[in-house]
This record gives structure tokens, C-alpha cells and sequence, in this order.
């Protein structure tokens, strides 16, 4: 197989449910946010859904920017690296470049509902061969005749994002 250039994305999904603390401290400051920034919507407080906002209250769509101000502190803690991803010797190793935070659901009255995810999109990586279920990749620049490697599975909410042939 020719190496390829592939970019991957992970979806992260933070709900009621989550336990890692990481999780748990988005999930309260993006519920708080909601909270707050969905007033701007909601004068009269006649929604109380995230998708009633959407559908009845021109400009809602602004909410998944004006709520992604409660993360942005948060992904600075992760010193750019993808949470949850492992290779297989069980250790992080893959960079994110960019995010996307998206509103899932939510609710103004009741907490438990609230949803959101943060898409984080790797930095390139050369990917080199299947070996079994692991896909074989390095960084995209290595100036040594020696090129160090990661092996690492595909899990669900982890995909390639993007594909180019190597130059």
C-alpha cells in the first residue's frame, strides 16, 4: 500500500452520563452557558428546548459558537491531545490541530437532557499500512531514515476524516 496522508476526526459526546472529570466540568460550564446565552433567544422564556430555539427563535443557530466559549479553556488543559484515543501500548499519542463544538440537545429546564459534542481533527499523519485491525502511522515530518510509529485501532466515533496521497 503507498503511503497516504490521512486526517482523523473524534467525536467526543458529553452527556449526564459522563464520569471522567474532564467531561463532567464541559458539561456543567456548557449547560451553564446554554443557560446563560439562550436567554438572548428566549426573552419571553416560551422554549425550553435547544431544538425549539432553533426552530422558533431567529439566530439560534449562533448558540453552538457563543456556548463553545465555556470549552475553549478546557481543550488548553489537553495541551493538544485527543483525549480517549490510545495506540495499542495504551498511550495518547494523537495531536489535534482545530475543534468543532456542536449543541447536541438541551434543555433550559432540566439538566439531564443537555448534550454536546466537541469534534477534534488531527494533525496529519502519514499513514503507512493495515497491519491486522491497526492502522500503522508516523507524523507527517520525520528528517531521520528512522521513522517512529503508532499503531492504534479504529473505535467507534474515530475516523478518517480526510485522505490525500503522500507527495
Amino acid at each position: 500500500m503507498p503511503d497516504r496522508i490521512i486526517t482523523l476526526c473524534y467525536r467526543k459526546i458529553i452527556d449526564a452520563s459522563s464520569t471522567k472529570p474532564w467531561d463532567q466540568l464541559v458539561f456543567e460550564d456548557t449547560y451553564s452557558e446554554f443557560r446563560l446565552q439562550g436567554q438572548l433567544f428566549n426573552p419571553h422564556q416560551q422554549y425550553h428546548t435547544f431544538g425549539q430555539l432553533l426552530q422558533f427563535a431567529p439566530g439560534a443557530e449562533q448558540l453552538h459558537f457563543l456556548v463553545s466559549a465555556a470549552v475553549r479553556g478546557y481543550l488548553q488543559q489537553l495541551n493538544g491531545v485527543v483525549p480517549d484515543i490510545l495506540d495499542n501500548l495504551g498511550r495518547h499519542f494523537l495531536r489535534f490541530t482545530k475543534f468543532q463544538f456542536e449543541l447536541i440537545n438541551s434543555d433550559l429546564t432540566d439538566k439531564r437532557r443537555h448534550q454536546v459534542a466537541v469534534n477534534f481533527y488531527s494533525e496529519p499523519l502519514v499513514w503507512h499500512d493495515t497491519v491486522g485491525l491497526y492502522l500503522l502511522v508516523s507524523e507527517q515530518q520525520q528528517t531521520t531514515t528512522e521513522v517512529l510509529t503508532s499503531m492504534f485501532q479504529l473505535q467507534p466515533f474515530l475516523t478518517i476524516y480526510s485522505l490525500q496521497p503522500a507527495a
